[in-house]
């Protein structure tokens, strides 16, 4: 636990709360981590592979790049709203996914090609 006088002098979260170094390096990581998975997303679609996430599958099935650009865009906003309330570990947490995502996609790459 904390003591009082640390929790009451501690900076409050909102907007721009995670404009740290780490907080910038998490967002950075992220938007590289993004155009990765649309990348190699794209790649698989080109070779035949198919959309594993079920909603995503959803949206693709419509059109690709707009199913594609939708679900980057909820993505988007999900790292908007970290943001916004100063929670750069979720940040850090999803980019660990995302990552494991990315390796994923060129496990599926390698396979099918």
């Amino acid at each position: 636990m904390k003591p009082v006088e640390e929790i009451a002098t501690a900076a409050p979260a909102g907007p721009g709360a995670f404009k740290g170094a780490s907080g910038a390096l998490y967002f950075k990581m992220f938007v590289y981590l993004q155009l990765l998975d649309a990348l190699t997303t794209l790649l698989g679609f080109r070779l035949g592979a198919q959309e594993a996430s079920p909603i995503v599958r959803l949206l693709t099935d419509v059109h690709p790049l707009a199913g594609l650009a939708i679900s980057k865009a909820a993505a988007f906003l999900l790292v908007a709203l970290c943001y916004w309330t100063g929670r750069s570990r979720v940040v850090a947490r999803i980019n660990y996914w995302f990552a494991a995502l990315v390796v994923w996609n060129v496990c599926v790459l390698l396979l099918v090609a």
